[in-house]
């Protein structure tokens, strides 16, 4: 066959054999673009989103029923897989600070509305167009069925709103990265600076105390940890040249050395309770825990015994069956202190303290087949890939509202995705996946996504920005994205009131932009971005989908 034959059935030969070889360009060629950089800096997985319009513009297609199956899968399965990674530390995000970033995934929902309702109120743009190129500028397609079942009320077609969208869609998919990649120039001045955030962190604190309180003096464990309401581990207890490791039952006596893992804002009153605090510094990374004695080791071990999932650390007796503490207990990129409350997910990696004979017990016990975790339960990925989906079709009615809104195939699954990651171990359901399988999930799925995206653009892209109107409306709509996302993203780094990967997080979820995430992802080199994008992604659409119907009533 020859190359202009290979082309031609590529371009018009509808298979199945087609479909997944033009799909495979467009990310080869996108991927590999995306390794460009450019003063500094790379547009990433957008190439492919770009590739894509390209094929798509130069007569490359698909069966319209396969570019719309591969889209919705390649989304679905990066929101879910989205939801997964951050899952276990949603919550603990939420209760911190899920207010804070709620309010300013808000605040970017109120600018960039303001400004929809300048431009169509100062230009010739009607109401109908100038708010779909809203819901294109902020890629939020639910918002647009809104705004349409809105004008139909008024007898208005809703096909200029449509139009709107489609030509400032594409520009509004790219234009956060813009909009970010400004930012990152302008605030960030020192790469290790945003690194690491609160959200990769470590919440604890090793401290060696020697006991001279007389109010202690005497009493077990149990009984100060019940008279002092604070959560501390006591790993080790050094008493007349000797080191062992205590149990509840243990009583701690005057001169006594300790050492106590806590979280942070809990040592100084630590301090107070038992007495004098250790000057050493016991958190540096390159401490050799097996050389502070030779008594008492010191291993971590990988939670891969399914029996444990889900267990409360409180109920497994570790101290009394093995004679062993568990101090720390480190999920993804967080570490918990290791409270008797704390429920045990597969995967974990377990700080264990004890004599060597009872850690090998415990390793049996515990699993520690780290050769285990490198196989994901696609069981339950794909049963909550199904529920996520069920989820999104829920037709939700709101207060004020004539026509109820849904979830859909992007906010459905991410949600059960969150669920899953942080309850799945209480219903002993396995949702574990290495950190790898996590981002080739992510990462082939949004590559899908975009790929189909682009190739769906493309044909009509550059012969609608041509008309005289369509240069005016794609101008706008790059202003729609950029400028309210620059602004309030400005304000945020300004005031400090968060690291550059979290405030990246919280613009991207306020504009429903995942492939703006792939981006903030790789420039703040942590999941920070992760976690804030899906705090602030449900309440940020749902705001915007309640309030285009509101200015379309108010302007109509």
């Amino acid at each position: 066959m020859s190359i202009p034959q290979l082309i031609e059935d590529l371009m018009t030969g509808h298979s199945a054999t087609q479909a997944v070889a033009v799909l495979a360009i467009i990310v080869t060629i996108g991927m590999a673009l995306a390794k460009i950089k450019i003063g500094g800096l790379s547009l990433g997985v957008a190439f492919v989103f770009f590739i894509g319009i390209l094929a798509g513009h130069f007569g490359f297609s698909l069966n319209p029923d396969v570019l719309l199956y591969v889209e919705t899968f390649g989304l679905v399965l990066f929101v879910y897989a989205l939801g997964l990674q951050v899952g276990p530390s949603f919550f603990n995000s939420l209760r911190h600070d899920g207010m804070r970033l709620n309010f300013w995934g808000l605040a970017l929902v109120l600018v960039g509305t303001v400004s929809a309702v300048a431009v169509a109120e100062l230009t010739t743009i009607g109401v109908p167009e100038a708010m779909g190129i809203y819901c294109g500028a902020t890629t939020n397609t639910p918002a647009l069925g809104a705004v349409q079942q809105t004008l139909a009320q008024f007898g208005i077609s809703g096909g200029g709103a449509a139009l709107g969208c489609a030509i400032a869609y594409p520009l509004g998919v790219v234009g956060v990265i813009f909009a970010m990649a400004i930012l990152k120039r302008i605030f960030v001045r020192d790469t290790v600076a945003f690194k690491h955030s609160q959200f990769t962190s470590d919440d604890t604190f090793v401290a060696r105390f020697d006991v001279v309180n007389p109010g202690v003096n005497g009493k077990t464990l149990k009984e100060i940890v019940e008279m002092s309401h604070l959560k501390f581990i006591v790993s080790r207890v050094w008493r007349d040249e000797k080191v062992f490791v205590p149990q509840s039952s243990t009583i701690l006596w005057e001169g006594d050395g300790i050492l106590v893992v806590s979280k942070k804002d809990e040592v100084s009153a630590l301090e107070i309770l038992f007495g004098r605090r250790s000057k050493e510094d016991w958190n540096k990374e390159e401490i050799d825990w097996n050389k502070v004695d030779s008594q008492v080791e010191s291993r971590t071990f990988v939670l891969s015994n399914p029996a444990l999932n889900g267990k409360r650390l409180g109920d497994i007796h570790f101290g009394s069956t093995y004679g062993v503490n568990i101090s720390r207990v480190t999920r993804g990129d967080i570490r918990f202190l290791a409270t008797y409350d704390l429920k045990l997910q597969y995967g974990d990696r377990l700080t264990t303290v004890g004599e060597a004979r009872n850690l090998d017990n415990v390793a049996k016990f515990i699993g520690n087949a780290v050769e285990s975790l490198n196989e994901p339960n696609l069981g339950s990925i794909f049963l909550g890939i199904l529920l996520g989906l069920g989820l999104g079709s829920v037709p939700l009615s709101l207060p004020g509202m004539s026509m109820p809104v849904k979830l859909g195939m992007a906010g459905g699954p991410i949600i059960v995705g969150i669920l899953a990651g942080a309850f799945g171990p209480s219903f002993h359901i396995i949702t574990f996946t290495t950190r790898s399988a996590n981002l080739m999930l992510r990462k082939l799925g949004l590559s899908l996504y975009l790929a189909c995206l682009g190739l769906n653009s493309g044909p009509q892209f550059f012969d609608t920005v041509v008309r005289p109107e369509g240069l005016l409306w794609l101008c706008v709509g790059l202003a729609l994205t950029v400028i309210p996302v620059v602004i309030v993203g400005a304000i945020i780094l300004k005031l400090r009131k968060f690291d550059f990967g979290t405030t990246c997080g919280i613009l991207c979820g306020s504009m429903a932009n995942p492939m703006a995430l792939g981006y903030a992802n790789e420039a703040a080199q942590s999941e920070a971005p992760s976690v804030s994008y899906a705090t602030v992604y449900p309440l940020c659409m749902f705001v915007r989908v309640v309030v285009v119907q509101i200015v379309v009533i108010a302007m109509l």
